[in-house]
């Protein structure tokens, strides 16, 4: 065990306990956050199995961006499609044995790579042809892109260019599963990759990427359009009705 090894994984323990307290506190603030007042988008759903429908058809096929822009739709839709099956590709380093959905999966979470980075490159390029989407956009909209870009065309050197030795990087990841830690290629892209996704998992809960949790309760989404059937009372009033 070398020095290199033991630092990165002090690094993956820190980033991975940072990303999963933050996304954890965050989503606590989220479910406790009154919402005093029914303001579902409409047309709205009525019924309770009618929102999670909604819901559903916003989280696989991100169905009001498709309504309100189309090519931001297509990059988007691409990039986030395209990460589900590279990460679904990634469970192979920490599982022994790989299961069998996982195997299936590796051909097309391989070429995968190339959809993502061609998403990341359109949503980036979007904050610069797009005159009102460049004038809302922060430098941390540009970093996070910058970031997620990186991640992607190292990730896409490593498969297709520069190998690295997989075989005791997965030794690496599953010594971190089993708190035991075993050596770590010093290859410098490799290094250069799993910083990058150590940085990520830092930053996500307190960047705009917690988007992904936040849609589920956002209540122009997540409330029924029920106005007519039933009278909604805020929890303030009520308190004030019963003194």
């Amino acid at each position: 065990m070398n020095i290199l090894s033991v630092g990165y994984a002090l690094l993956f323990y820190a980033a991975t306990a940072i990303f999963v307290i933050g996304v954890g506190h965050k989503i606590r603030s989220y479910a406790r956050t009154p919402a005093p007042l029914p303001i579902p988008t409409t047309p709205a759903p009525t019924t309770t199995a009618g929102v999670v429908l909604r819901l559903t058809r916003e989280v696989v096929f991100f169905e009001s961006l498709f309504r309100s822009s189309k090519w931001t739709w297509v990059f988007g839709w691409m990039f986030h499609a395209a990460l589900l099956l590279v990460l679904l590709r990634h469970l192979r380093y920490v599982q022994q044995p790989v299961w069998t959905p996982v195997v299936f999966v590796q051909f097309f979470g391989t070429y995968a790579g190339f959809a993502m980075a061609a998403g990341l490159a359109g949503l980036w390029a979007r904050r610069f042809l797009v005159d009102r989407v460049r004038y809302i956009s922060t430098p941390s909209d540009h970093l996070h892109l910058a970031l997620l870009l990186a991640i992607a065309l190292s990730g896409l050197t490593l498969r297709f260019v520069a190998h690295t030795d997989i075989v005791a990087v997965k030794a690496f990841m599953l010594g971190l599963m089993r708190l035991d830690i075993q050596p770590l290629p010093a290859d410098p892209l490799l290094l250069l990759h799993l910083t990058l996704v150590a940085l990520l998992l830092i930053v996500f809960p307190i960047s705009k990427l917690l988007h992904a949790p936040g849609l589920f309760f956002s209540p122009t989404r997540n409330q029924a359009d029920r106005a007519r059937e039933q009278r909604h009372v805020a929890a303030w009033a009520a308190a004030l009705d019963k003194k």
